[in-house]
This record gives C-alpha cells, sequence and structure tokens, in this order.
C-alpha cells in the first residue's frame, strides 16, 4: 500500500465531514481554517524536515510518489491538511446549533 493509498482514507473521510457541514449549511470559517493550515503547514515543513534529516523518521522509497519539500515527502502533508480542515469541519458540525446555543 502506497502512502497516498492511506492518506486516502483520511482525506475521504476529512472530505465526507465537509460535504455533511455544507449540506447542512454549518461549515467553519474557511479565512480561519486557511490561516492555521498555512502556519502549521510551515510548522509541519520544517520539523518533519528535521525529524526526517535526523533519522527519527524513514520512508519506504517504493511507497512515496517523490515529491519533496526538503527531504519530507509530499504524502507527509496529507496528514496536516486532514486535521487542519477536518477538526474545525467536524467541530462546527457536532456543535450546538444557533438556536440551542443562545439557550442557558
Amino acid at each position: 500500500m502506497t502512502y497516498w493509498a492511506l492518506n486516502s482514507v483520511f482525506l475521504g473521510i476529512v472530505a465526507a465531514v465537509v460535504l455533511a457541514g455544507v449540506v447542512m449549511k454549518r461549515t467553519p470559517r474557511w479565512g480561519a481554517v486557511s490561516l492555521a493550515a498555512a502556519l502549521l503547514l510551515a510548522a509541519t515543513a520544517v520539523f518533519d524536515n528535521l525529524m526526517i534529516a535526523a533519522g527519527l523518521v524513514a520512508y519506504d522509497p517504493l511507497r512515496i510518489q517523490g515529491w519533496f519539500i526538503g527531504v519530507a515527502p509530499v504524502e507527509d502533508f496529507a496528514y496536516t491538511v486532514a486535521a487542519v480542515v477536518g477538526l474545525p469541519a467536524l467541530w462546527v458540525l457536532l456543535g450546538p446549533t444557533k438556536k440551542r446555543a443562545g439557550r442557558a
């Protein structure tokens, strides 16, 4: 199994959560999600490159696509995307509705 095949499971779940939110008209503030994504992807690029360069993490060359950001394969960034999009979408989807939010 390639890393993209594994990533497709997580990204598919995130897409389903976002789609459910869109259908129910309950989506996160995409501007805030975009800012968080930029910051977390930058941090991921720095720290994943450090961990890979230090030998803490290794990837099977036969299971990666071959595109890199530094020494980190692009597949490694899918988990950050899944977390930064999926968690806010799930939070808004499962949170209180506006009707219930005003009640004590």
